[in-house]
């Protein structure tokens, strides 16, 4: 089969036996060095969207993901749930009233985010039903003042289902001060763990309950609560349907709330991702010494190239393709072994636990008790064609030298 001369001879060069066995070694160690880079950034990477994968699920299952708020309270909930149905997009629409406020217990005080819902319907747009640790969201009853407390918020207050707690929010009044606090009681009904911040910032009481205390009726609500099928789509979503209601309604969604935590993960990705390309570009750019080495053991190879009629071209394309074949094979290498280990870390971390008998993501300090992993064929075809690249421009020096060589002086010095 033809082959033209350079590839012939490159790939040639990358196979043989060299009489300087530090040069050899030198590649070697540049082929493990790029594939242990290109392995480390795709483990890594998956985690990371690992990661991101249960913050986006248990975060944004508790939070809404948009809401159509009226501008007064909204007195028939339905029409407005039955205008958001409409839209392809919505998988639900439950009445929400959202306050803020302060809890009390024997002395010690926490800000919390109360939200009003409706326990038999809550279950359509949040995952808060598959985390209630203790008690029942069932037990929300109207005019019973009990609310579902996070984990956390129970471990800091030493709480249980049964206990009692005070509720203090702000009440405009026409007090000097203009604002007065307005306390009530409320019972632990029960005790949610979903494994983020949420778990110490939220509680839920029923939409009644949460009317009552805003001194409106009962049957008033803030807002209509949205579940989409797109996260991304929830802004526009929830825009159109509030034009559509008119000026008596506004949308919110999660991107006014979560957004930033999200924007912060993904910027934290992309640094990451930069700063472990920095060590692929290392072990890329160690094949600049091997190739320079090498042109230097094989300048009387050159010499004698040049002399039957190569041109410096093709001297030049000859050692491209051996540093190119040595970054191709680091990298393939690298590529197959990241995707094994990123498909496996969950396993062998659990496994890691069980021969050590130590929980290295223990459920009490973590969100998660297992390390999370997705792989993404995108990050794989990044990083992978990053090693290529880099590989290949890191021969172009040492390839030029070696074009450069005089033939007379290296057969003279050879």
């Amino acid at each position: 089969m033809f082959r033209p001369l350079s590839i012939f001879i490159g790939t040639r060069y990358t196979r043989a036996k060299r009489r300087n066995r530090f040069v050899s070694f030198i590649s070697m160690t540049s082929m493990i060095g790029l594939a242990l880079g290109v392995l480390a950034m795709i483990v890594v990477l998956s985690v990371m969207n690992g990661f991101q994968r249960e913050m986006s699920s248990r975060i944004l299952g508790m939070v809404p993901h948009a809401t159509i708020v009226g501008v007064n309270p909204i007195s028939d909930w339905q029409p407005v749930a039955a205008a958001a149905l409409k839209n392809p997009e919505v998988t639900a629409a439950v009445p929400f009233t959202e306050m803020e406020g302060m809890l009390s217990y024997k002395g010690s005080m926490q800000p919390i985010q109360i939200s009003g819902i409706d326990p038999a319907q809550e279950g359509k747009v949040s995952i808060v039903t598959q985390h209630i640790v203790q008690g029942n969201l069932a037990d929300l009853q109207p005019g019973e003042f009990g609310v579902v407390i996070g984990e956390i918020t129970a471990r800091r207050f030493r709480l249980n289902v049964g206990d009692k707690l005070t509720l203090i929010v702000p009440e405009i009044s026409t007090a000097p001060s203009g604002i007065t606090p307005r306390m009530q009681r409320l019972n632990v009904v029960g005790v949610f763990k979903v494994g983020a911040e949420l778990d110490g910032s939220m509680a839920l009481i029923h939409v009644a309950d949460a009317a009552q205390m805003l001194r409106w009726q009962p049957n008033q609500v803030q807002s209509v609560r949205l579940a989409v099928k797109d996260l991304y789509a929830a802004p526009k979503v929830s825009a159109d349907i509030a034009a559509s209601l008119g000026a008596a309604y506004k949308a919110d969604d999660w991107t006014h709330t979560q957004g930033s935590l999200f924007s912060a993960m993904k910027m934290e990705k992309t640094m990451i991702g930069l700063l472990l390309l920095m060590i692929v570009a290392v072990a890329a750019f160690n094949i600049i010494a091997t190739l320079i080495m090498v042109v230097n053991d094989k300048g009387a190879d050159i010499a004698i190239l040049r002399t039957i009629g190569a041109t410096p071209r093709q001297i030049m394309a000859i050692f491209m393709v051996q540093g190119t074949v040595i970054g191709i094979v680091g990298t393939l290498i690298g590529g197959v072994l990241g995707v094994i280990a990123a498909l496996n870390v969950s396993a062998l971390v659990g496994w890691m636990e069980r021969v050590t008998g130590q929980h290295i993501f223990s459920s009490d300090v973590y969100f998660v008790s297992n390390l999370p992993s997705e792989l993404q064929g995108g990050d794989v075809l990044l990083i992978c064609s990053a090693g290529f690249v880099l590989s290949f421009l890191a021969t172009i020096y040492p390839a030029y030298r070696a074009a450069k060589i005089e033939p007379a002086h290296a057969l003279r010095y050879s």
